[in-house]
């Protein structure tokens, strides 16, 4: 399953996104969004899970989850 994750916090790396989703099964890929030209983060990315299930218990439970004070959106894609 695929999931758009968008707002983001600016420092947030690949590996820290796959440690967000990890809890809820196996990530299979995480990618952030970055300016070709800064390299800086865009804020949104996308995470791949191995389980349907298990993406959209990751779905259910991160969305408009609170981090350092940005709501998280998460959506299938």
């Amino acid at each position: 399953m695929k999931m758009y994750v968008g707002n983001l916090i600016y420092n947030m790396t690949e590996k820290d996104l796959k440690n967000l989703f990890s809890p809820y099964g196996e990530v299979l890929s995480t990618h952030i969004i970055t300016d070709q030209y800064t390299r800086q983060s865009k804020n949104m990315g996308y995470v791949e899970m191995a389980v349907m299930e298990e993406g959209k218990k990751a779905l259910k439970a991160l969305n408009g989850q609170k981090i350092n004070d940005r709501l998280l959106v998460v959506r299938k894609v």
